[in-house]
């Protein structure tokens, strides 16, 4: 299965509103998940590597919902892998605590090879970034939390 024929696969998934698709061909068999994380390739059976995934989200905090409701999200307008910064080497754009406005540039998607700056839309204060470095995003994530100015 070559790049072009998986790139197919997810956009017919956008397109269809899928979120988790099980293909086989020949002797390939391929699961996609959106918004799963990504895991390195290994022979292993597919119910161990769910279940690390499984696992991986519980242990996540969960916050309560009261408490964010006052503050903006900052949504993926794409599908991509979200960049802190514009090389590794260089400091990120943003980090939490940092006052941002109407324009300013908060991080990078990366979608097909294509650079793409995420621009802020509100002005204010970042309280949250709800994704790490080189992790990829799906449309409509939450990226970031602002406390409106």
């Amino acid at each position: 299965m070559n790049k072009k024929r998986i790139e197919e696969i997810l956009e017919l998934m956008e397109k269809y509103g899928l979120s988790e698709m099980d293909l086989e061909e020949e002797n390939l068999k391929l699961h996609f998940r959106k918004g799963a994380e990504i895991q390195n390739v290994m022979p292993a059976p597919m119910q161990v590597a769910q279940a690390s995934v499984a696992q991986a989200s519980t242990a996540a905090p969960v916050e309560d919902k009261e408490d964010l409701s006052k503050y903006i999200e900052i949504k993926a307008p794409m599908v991509g892998t979200y960049y802190q910064a514009p090389a590794p080497e260089a400091s990120a754009f943003v980090q939490v605590g940092s006052q941002i406005k109407d324009g300013d540039v908060l991080c990078i998607l990366e979608a097909m090879k294509l650079m793409n700056e995420i621009k802020a839309e509100v002005s204010g204060k970042i309280v949250k970034i709800m994704v790490d470095n080189a992790d990829p995003v799906e449309f409509g994530q939450v990226l970031f939390l602002v406390e409106p100015n």
